[in-house]
């Protein structure tokens, strides 16, 4: 890749980020789907927790996963059906004729995505610290972001990776990204600590990115009070290893869909 490839595709991610952050912001809709009906779970959860007198920390937990559902649904309805509602607006060919990479737009709606669902997320951080008073340990702030940054690169590179394939299974992606929803709840243990799911838990974690991002967050927010599942060292690296994992899957999966839209030339017509 020459300098001038490399600086189309830095422009195309820019632009596809701003298209993201703008028009969310544009649809007040998708803030009440995207932040706030998520935290009625969490608020639930929290109450449940104070009824029965449950330590501190399991409110907190389910506070972090509360926020963390918010990019959970994201990744699913902002990236992996993505192309797939591009192609319903027969807007899809733009994507294949586009001279940039396709995993650089792909990105540029990952990076997009992340911004505008971290604005929303502050809904749940003042529901958190202000209403329910969650208490957490003393962290670094430099720590902190590192493993959310490592965490959002790895859901997000899933997002690319589904992305592909939910364009693939054509009208089923939308059964499919409701059939995702409520059972990565359960999965990613995303109110309770992943470690009450015992075996089922260990491979979760193994196969779901966000398990371990979830967990992983609790341990750099709570220490020993989030019932870790393993030492967060190993959750880092592990969500490290993810990310290239599905970025890898993504570019393969994007370069067979281009293969088919030149052999077939049907993969962008509507309804197919």
């Amino acid at each position: 890749m020459n300098g001038r490839d490399l600086a189309l595709d830095v422009r195309a991610m820019r632009a596809r980020m701003y298209v993201r952050v703008v028009g969310s912001l544009c649809e007040p809709a998708w803030l009440i789907g995207d932040a706030v009906l998520p935290n009625l779970g969490m608020c639930a959860f929290v109450l449940l927790y104070r009824a029965l007198g449950a330590p501190r920390s399991f409110e907190t937990l389910a506070v972090l996963g509360g926020i963390l559902s918010t990019y959970w649904i994201n990744v699913l309805w902002g990236m992996g059906a993505q192309l797939y509602w591009e192609k319903q607006q027969g807007q899809l060919q733009l994507y294949f004729v586009a001279p940039c990479s396709r995993m650089a737009i792909l990105t540029g709606m990952a990076v997009g995505g992340v911004l505008m669902t971290t604005l929303r997320s502050v809904i749940g951080i003042a529901v958190g610290i202000w209403i329910f008073h969650i208490r957490v340990a003393p962290v670094g702030l430099a720590e902190l972001f590192g493993i959310f940054l490592v965490t959002m690169s790895a859901l997000y590179a899933l997002g690319m990776t589904f992305s592909s394939l939910f364009l693939l299974y054509g009208r089923e992606a939308w059964h499919v990204c409701n059939a995702l929803t409520e059972p990565m709840y359960f999965l990613s243990g995303m109110y309770f600590p992943i470690r009450a799911l015992g075996a089922l838990g260990a491979v979760a974690a193994a196969v779901i990115p966000l398990g371990l991002g979830v967990d992983a967050m609790r341990q750099a927010l709570l220490g020993s009070g989030a019932h870790g599942l393993i030492p967060l060292r190993l959750e880092v690296v592990a969500l490290a290893a993810f990310t290239m994992l599905f970025l890898w899957l993504a570019r393969v999966s994007l370069a067979h869909l281009e293969l088919l839209a030149k052999r077939e030339g049907r993969l962008t017509q509507r309804w197919q």
